[in-house]
C-alpha cells in the first residue's frame, strides 16, 4: 500500500523560507509523476510544482523562481521516494495546507495527510 507522509510545515514571517518533504513508501516508484499541490479553506486544491521520473518540472505561476522541486530515490529499488519543496520568499497568499501526490502510469493518484504551511508577521 502506498504511503505518504509530508513533514517541514510550520510558521514562516514573510520572507522567510520552509522546506517540505514527503516520503514515498510502498511499491517501486518508476515513471510517476510526483508533486506538491496545496488549499485553502474553501477553495479548489492547486497545483504548486510537479516534477516526473527524468527530472522535468513544471510550476504554477505563483511558484516559479521562489519554489523549487526535487526527488530522490532513498532506495536502490526505488521503493522510497523523497519529494522536496523549497519554498522561498514565502508570501501570506502562500499559506495553505499543502498535501504531496503522486500520479502512477495507471492514473491512480496518491495523497498525503497535508501538512499546514502559515506565513505570518
Amino acid at each position: 500500500q502506498v504511503q505518504l507522509v509530508e513533514s517541514g510545515g510550520g510558521l514562516v514571517q514573510p520572507g522567510g523560507s520552509l522546506r517540505l518533504s514527503c516520503v514515498a513508501s510502498g511499491r517501486s516508484f518508476a515513471f510517476e509523476k510526483l508533486g506538491w499541490y496545496r488549499q485553502t479553506p474553501g477553495d479548489q486544491r492547486e497545483l504548486v510544482a510537479t516534477i516526473d521520473d527524468y527530472g522535468n518540472t513544471d510550476y504554477a505561476d505563483s511558484a516559479k523562481g521562489r519554489f523549487a522541486i526535487s526527488r530522490i530515490n532513498a532506495e536502490t529499488d526505488r521503493t522510497q521516494v523523497v519529494i522536496d519543496l523549497q519554498m522561498n520568499d514565502l508570501r501570506s497568499d502562500d499559506t495553505a495546507v499543502y498535501y504531496c501526490r503522486i500520479l502512477t502510469p495507471a492514473l491512480n493518484v496518491y495523497w498525503g495527510q497535508g501538512t499546514q504551511v502559515t506565513v505570518s508577521a
